[in-house]
């Protein structure tokens, strides 16, 4: 098994350093690096083993037959990387192609609107 990350799941991550300090979430830039850094670690090492639902109609936009599943980060932040499985000299690829949180996008998950 293999997980592939796209650029702008990259891009948004990093971003997310900025956004967190700027707003106070973290008071050192480091730390919020350290936050994210564990983010990305767990995607790329547990995605294969965890639990995953397809997304709805309304995530296609990030990719065709995509699934999500949810990483808990803080009492009060959900994670949804959104990623697509396919299988390529008998490996099973996960490539995932957005990652957001129940305060963005993402959000229509936890509320359970489908489009």
């Amino acid at each position: 098994m293999k997980v592939l990350v796209e650029p702008v799941v990259v891009e948004i991550l990093l971003e997310l350093v900025i956004s967190l300090t700027e707003k106070g979430y973290f008071s050192y830039e480091k730390d919020a690096k350290d936050y994210v850094k564990e983010l990305f670690k767990e995607v790329k090492t547990n995605l294969p083993k965890m639990r995953h639902k397809h997304a709805p109609k309304y995530y296609q936009r990030y990719g065709k037959d995509l699934y999500y599943t949810t990483i808990r980060t803080s009492k009060r932040t959900h994670w949804y990387p959104f990623f697509s499985k396919y299988v390529e000299n008998e490996e099973t690829i996960y490539l995932v192609s957005y990652i957001g949180n129940n305060h963005t996008e993402a959000h229509r998950l936890y509320e359970g609107i489908e489009n």
